[in-house]
């Protein structure tokens, strides 16, 4: 495959940074020269330092001011940007074995307060009822804002079978959600699959890692065996499933389309900085129909998957608005074991747009019966409360998707009921694709399958 392995997306810890691409070295060679110091700025700076050293109530060490003078240079910049000590670089580096402990969620920085971007399947996060959205204000009791993002996951982080509180704002609820989470080892298996019908089969894949390439071309072959003969149709669930690697990303991408095929490509700061990536083998469902299901927590490397599928016309990409998570970081390795995580580019979809903060917009949406009319610019999966603490992460760049084609009201979820109403439809809309109409009659879909048009208006 044409890639390199040194990339990375969304790298998952036991309580993940949201790092859409990490580069372990630097990709683009800095061409230009050094910009003149602002020398005034650096006589405030000097003065500043003098003071503290001076006349702050206690002692200050020199090293340690220092250091929270870099992580507030870089913390200025963007969410993403940060300095990594020893340990915490050494804790991303463990990032993509698929084994660490933690509360297994994927979680990023959003105006001072730590933003879910997903549960990981089968963690404690998961099982304690934490969702793709969700706004944790504190840890066992203390406010999290103004708390860099490495300083919040060391937080969350702790012994295995030790508990921790977390307090939720949470879309739809009134007041604050209390939620008791006892860390675990998350091991995590990045690819599930089954039958769903004759002929038509599901894969899961719940982040992207080293490994899920393979694991993806050896689920679809034993789908095929359990078949009895290729498939018909494939559901691919992307939901909150929150990246991982690059690699992988382009590697499932690679699986479903043709020779050639352009996936991603990246651009940075310099002109001649862009990095494309392509397809270097056939469909190895040979054309047969795919449905793509994302949510709001699938990010960076799933949406760099469903950007492709939409982009080639390979797949029908079904849910909502996914993430938006877009932008490239750079791991610069410093002396001393230390590290600097510098934003450095974008990631593009083959037909050019970016997803930074626009997101990857369905090609049907699925909402809910029970959803209320749209709200022009709400944050999506945030109202109220939580609307209110978060803001537009700056310097987006982002070009919106085209409005979705059509939309399906799902049946309204009544008490305890589990029923995955979304893959149900993936699976009807599957069945449509495999069983084109006879020449000149229409589909024939029942009224609750039928998929309305809509007008631009009533998309917000």
């Amino acid at each position: 495959m044409k890639f390199r392995p040194s990339l990375g997306l969304g790298l998952v810890l036991g309580i993940a940074l949201s790092l859409p691409v990490s580069l372990m070295h630097s990709v683009w060679a800095d061409k230009e020269n050094t910009a003149s110091l602002p020398l005034d700025e650096l006589r405030t700076f000097t003065d500043v330092y003098a003071r503290i050293k001076k006349e702050y109530v206690t002692e200050v060490d020199d090293s340690e001011l220092l250091k929270n003078a870099i992580r507030g240079m870089l913390s200025g910049l963007d969410s993403h940007s940060s300095f990594l000590d020893a340990e915490q670089f050494r804790e991303l580096q463990i990032g993509t074995t698929g084994e660490f402990g933690g509360l297994g969620i994927e979680v990023g920085m959003e105006n001072g307060f730590i933003k879910v971007i997903a549960p990981i399947d089968d963690t404690p996060a998961q099982r304690a009822g934490v969702q793709a959205g969700d706004l944790i204000i504190k840890l066992d009791g203390e406010s999290v804002k103004g708390v860099d993002l490495e300083e919040a996951v060391r937080r969350m982080r702790g012994k295995i079978g030790s508990t921790i509180e977390l307090t939720i704002v949470r879309d739809g609820e009134d007041g604050p959600v209390q939620v008791s989470i006892t860390r675990a080892m998350i091991r995590v298996h990045s690819v599930r699959s089954r039958m769903l019908e004759p002929g038509f089969g599901y894969v899961r894949i719940s982040n992207f890692q080293s490994k899920t390439t393979s694991a993806l071309h050896e689920a679809i072959e034993n789908l095929e065996a359990e078949n009895d003969g290729e498939l018909q149709g494939l559901v691919l669930d992307l939901r909150n499933n929150p990246g991982g690697l690059l690699t992988g990303a382009v590697g499932v991408s690679d699986v479903f389309l043709q020779d050639n095929a352009l996936i991603v490509y990246i651009k940075g700061r310099a002109g001649d900085s862009e990095l494309k990536y392509s397809a270097s083998t056939d469909d190895l469902l040979d054309g047969a129909p795919l449905v793509v299901l994302i949510n709001q927590g699938s990010a960076s490397a799933s949406e760099i998957v469903a950007g492709a599928m939409q982009d080639h016309d390979r797949g029908t990409v079904l849910g909502v608005t996914s993430f938006g998570k877009g932008s490239v970081q750079t791991i610069l390795p410093l002396k001393d074991n230390t590290a600097l995580k510098l934003t450095t580019a974008r990631y593009y979809t083959p037909s050019g747009r970016s997803i930074q903060d626009a997101g990857i917009i369905p090609d049907v949406l699925l909402k809910p019966a029970e959803d209320p009319e749209d709200k022009e610019a709400d944050t999506p999966g945030m109202s109220g409360t939580a609307e209110e603490l978060l803001q537009d992460d700056p310097g987006g760049d982002a070009v919106a998707s085209d409005d979705p084609a059509s939309v399906v009201i799902l049946p309204e979820r009544g008490e305890d009921d589990t029923t995955d109403y979304e893959l149900d439809e993936a699976l009807k809309q599957l069945k449509a694709m495999a069983q084109p109409p006879a020449s000149g009659q229409a589909a024939s879909l029942t009224p609750g399958d039928q998929l309305s048009k809509i007008d631009e208006p009533e998309i917000q």
